[in-house]
């Protein structure tokens, strides 16, 4: 299972992951791909995203079930806690 989340994506991006992936909401991408087209997939993500950002989560023979990655800006960020990935954030910088 591949679950991708984007936020702030060219269209062009959007359109391209449209082809492989079901958008079953606006800018949320599901499948089910082996470990070589799942590469391929991060790797167009990778090259379009600009000045968005992407979450991107799979199926993973690890305690949680799932691993996943983080691209572009943005407040949360993976950490690894005693062999565990959670999520830290960053501060607010807006004001």
């Amino acid at each position: 299972m591949l679950v991708i989340v984007l936020e702030n994506a060219p269209d062009r991006l959007r359109g391209r992951l449209a082809v492989w992936l079901l958008e079953v909401r606006a800018g949320v991408y599901v499948g089910d791909y082996s470990v070589k087209v799942r590469e391929m997939i991060i790797q167009n993500i990778v090259e379009g995203l600009e000045e968005g950002n992407a979450v991107i989560l799979w199926k993973c023979p690890n305690e949680a079930g799932f691993d996943f990655i983080t691209l572009g800006e943005n407040r949360r960020i993976p950490k690894e806690m005693d062999g565990i990935k959670l999520i830290s954030f960053l501060p607010d910088t807006t004001n």
